[in-house]
């Protein structure tokens, strides 16, 4: 056992830094450097160094030249195509329910999702709530079988988790993902396939504003706090 914990720490660490990502501790486009990430986790700076490595391959974090490693900053652009990307890719994993068979196993885990989402959001939890939104949809996507979509919604969710906290945090109480889910659960069980996948378009186009004015803000923040 011994002889393996080495290999556990930059995991161990690149958790602990993702989580600080996403929670915006560390902002877009903020410098992580390994120096002051030893001090606080108290680690050498090997496993700091791989678990930034392993944080760039999920995308949260960009290395450049002579620069070192920093929270990657993303412009409109870049966020406007990642969430219609998504919406295309969990629209169509929507649709490929009508080929998976029997639903009731996933109705019953989406249904169980919802009524934690509901939870979260009485208890103004941000970071339950988005639990249980990627909970959701990655059933739906998982439940297909679609071992490529499955992995191009994981990287996408991913590098977008930042993202959909920074204005969950923000105006949770302005959320309608609880009625969404509730309407595409119903158009599951009512066998309207378009409609479901319709309705997740939708929900995810009526996001991307908000999206990228509350991420606007958090660079802007952090521009400040550069120049300053």
């Amino acid at each position: 056992m011994s002889d393996r914990t080495p290999e556990t720490i930059p995991y161990f660490l690149r958790e602990k830094i993702r989580a600080l990502i996403v929670d915006g501790t560390f902002q877009p486009g903020q410098p992580l450097r390994e120096q002051d990430l030893e001090r606080r986790f108290g680690s050498s700076r090997g496993p700091i160094r791989e678990a930034l490595r392993l944080l760039e391959q999920t995308g949260l974090v960009t290395h450049m030249q002579r620069r070192g490693f920093r929270v990657t900053l993303y412009d409109d652009r870049e966020i406007r195509d990642q969430y219609l990307l998504r919406a295309e890719l969990e629209a169509y994993a929507i649709k490929q329910l009508a080929d998976a068979g029997d639903l009731a196993p996933l109705l019953q885990t989406l249904k169980a999702c919802r009524a934690q989402l509901e939870a979260a959001y009485k208890a103004h939890d941000a970071r339950a709530y988005l639990t249980e939104i990627r909970r959701f949809y990655d059933a739906i996507a998982a439940y297909t079988g679609n071992r490529p979509l499955c992995n191009a919604l994981a990287r996408l969710n991913e590098t977008a988790e930042p993202l959909r906290y920074n204005l969950l945090s923000r105006r949770l109480e302005e959320s309608r993902t609880r009625q969404y889910m509730l309407r595409i659960i119903q158009a599951l069980e009512a066998g309207r396939y378009e409609d479901a996948a319709a309705l997740k378009r939708e929900h995810v186009l009526m996001n991307l504003p908000s999206i990228i004015e509350a991420y606007a803000a958090a660079r802007y923040h952090e521009q400040r706090s550069a120049a300053a």
